[in-house]
């Protein structure tokens, strides 16, 4: 398998017994192979978000931990990242987004793990498209 780049849908579902796709993200996130990676804006988006139904920021971490995903930081990637949010901005395209879709760039070959219906046509700067697994996808 390639390298799987995480965005934050899978993760919030996994938490979210309610959310629909709970059970798809539990299959996909116990078989990732090690070393998906997440950016600090996920982790973050995540944090929030589980947090709003009582889950502890800490049981995400512990997620992250567990997984053996590998945390990557963006930094020096701010022009990349505001450029697609601007040619996104009817989209729209979040912050998280324009993150996952920037690791993507960098990593060539990876596949982006979400829910978010977006990414199916969110393109690399390149217009190369990205490969997505999703609940929606085959």
């Amino acid at each position: 398998m390639s390298q799987t780049i995480m965005d934050s849908g899978p993760l919030v579902a996994w938490f979210a017994k309610r959310d629909s796709h709970h059970e798809w993200a539990r299959r996909v996130i116990d078989d990732l192979p090690v070393g998906a990676l997440i950016c600090e804006a996920v982790l973050a988006e995540v944090c929030h978000l589980v947090a709003k139904d009582g889950v502890p920021a800490a049981s995400v971490l512990k997620l992250v931990e567990q997984n053996d995903l590998v945390l990557v930081s963006l930094i020096g990637e701010i022009s990349a990242i505001r450029s697609l949010m601007e040619q996104y901005k009817d989209a729209p395209m979040d912050f998280a987004d324009a993150c996952v879709v920037r690791m993507a760039e960098l990593n060539p070959g990876a596949t982006v793990c979400s829910t978010d219906g977006h990414f199916r046509f969110f393109r690399k700067s390149s217009g190369e498209i990205i490969s997505v697994l999703a609940p929606f996808e085959g």
